[in-house]
């Protein structure tokens, strides 16, 4: 292969390898328009629970609250690493942390926007008063 069709071949690799990076995100925002809401009345009342310590700044139950949560899968609207922090919502009779979370972003006690999760991240819910 001449090394001027390699570099035709690497320069639409990187174009379609682009393109579908714009694709991805484009996906993310789209789904992120989806977000359906949820009132605070609506949560279990662990998530009310929940969302109040999150005011108070805690003292939370488990270990793991508070820490940053990723946003890998991209389900909620792209920030800076950090901005997102994680709430167990606690599940009676669970042995373990279970599926319920609430995701917060900003500030730690007055944090811009909160979202539920009932089944693990795979969806959210913004948590509206």
């Amino acid at each position: 292969m001449s090394v001027n069709r390699f570099k035709l071949v690497i320069t639409g690799f990187l174009l379609v390898a682009s393109l579908g990076a714009v694709n991805a995100y484009a996906r993310a925002l789209s789904n992120w328009s989806e977000v359906s809401e949820i009132a605070l009345s609506a949560l279990p009342v662990q998530g009310q629970q929940t969302h109040q310590l999150i005011r108070q700044g805690g003292p939370f139950p488990f270990d793991k609250d508070g820490v940053v949560f990723g946003n890998r899968e991209r389900t909620l609207p792209m920030q800076k690493r950090g901005y997102y922090r994680e709430y167990t919502v606690n599940m009676p009779g669970s042995r373990d942390r279970g599926a319920r979370r609430i995701v917060c972003g900003g500030p730690a006690t007055t944090p811009d926007a909160c979202f539920y999760s009932a089944d693990h991240y795979a969806s959210f819910r913004k948590i509206v008063p």
